[in-house]
């Protein structure tokens, strides 16, 4: 299944308002009972039914977005993994399960993860593994009728062009680059969100942002920084729901629905054009954005 005219990212965009995407996936499965150290993608095989299950609860809670759980799906991710071998049938099935849950009229985006390794001189990978690696992920993302692409997480400038040429060597779908800044307002590399932006945004991307990240004061200041770096590209924005802390046994995020919205009502205020929430973000902070934003 292919973009329709009625479900197309870049017209959306050009229409103007603003697009709601979903949250975290990881640490929702995390909460519907996945096993400690299970891979996410193991539950597109496992438990297909709660992989829906969340999906759908991102929709009712507001998302115009949903992502395809694939974040750790390019064959480099895979190689020491039970899921060694089977990028195509991986992100083939999350996608036929995002659209079962998303339906015929919200977005599918395909999310495609770092490699989680380091570039040369300080890792292995090099830009041949990483062109090849994005690329295969596209294809069978875009061979799974995925509405858009969503390159996240990055933290390497040269692992994100890197990526951008893979990816855009298979298919013309939609691209969205977001890097993680989770040393406050620079990436574990060093790079500042004004060099992230311009590395990105002459490549011909639909939009550039940030997720993940560390605290949303944090986050306030790189949306602020990207913002000002980004000119006429738009900006999308999906931050942790706060610090995570231990809390006897459990993991819990110190940002509460209302928190997330009204961080995420303050970005939208600023200009950015898609909103959502990444680890710790549930429906109900889905929710609580939609309806700051008036939906």
């Amino acid at each position: 299944m292919g973009t329709t005219e009625t479900r197309s990212f870049n017209a959306l965009l050009a229409a103007g308002g603003t697009l709601i995407a979903d949250g975290a996936t990881g640490t929702n499965y995390q909460t519907m009972g996945m096993e400690p150290g299970l891979a996410p993608e193991e539950w597109l095989f496992q438990a297909p039914e709660r992989v829906v299950e969340l999906h759908r609860a991102f929709v009712d809670a507001g998302a115009a977005i949903i992502l395809t759980c694939t974040f750790g799906a390019t064959p480099l991710r895979l190689t020491e993994g039970p899921l060694a071998g089977r990028v195509r049938d991986v992100n083939l099935r999350a996608a036929e399960l995002a659209r079962e849950g998303a339906g015929l009229d919200r977005l599918v985006a395909g999310s495609l993860g770092p490699t989680g390794m380091l570039i040369e001189p300080y890792g292995l990978l090099t830009r041949e593994d990483a062109v090849a690696a994005y690329a295969e992920q596209a294809q069978a993302l875009a061979d799974g009728g995925v509405d858009l692409l969503v390159l996240e997480t990055i933290f390497a400038v040269e692992e994100a062009v890197w990526a951008v040429e893979g990816i855009q060597s298979r298919t013309d779908l939609p691209l969205v680059v977001s890097f993680s800044f989770d040393m406050g307002t620079r990436t574990m590399m060093g790079l500042s969100p004004t060099d992230a932006v311009a590395a990105v945004v002459p490549l011909g991307v639909a939009a550039v942002g940030s997720n993940c990240g560390r605290s949303l004061a944090d986050a306030d200041l790189v949306v602020t920084e990207i913002l000002g770096a980004a000119g006429d590209t738009p900006v999308w924005v999906k931050p942790n729901a706060g610090v995570p802390k231990i809390v006897g046994a459990e993991v819990v995020y110190e940002a509460g629905p209302e928190m997330l919205a009204e961080h995420a009502t303050h970005y939208v205020d600023q200009g950015v054009r898609i909103v959502g929430g990444c680890c710790g973000s549930t429906p109900a902070h889905v929710a609580a954005i939609a309806a700051a934003l008036g939906r």
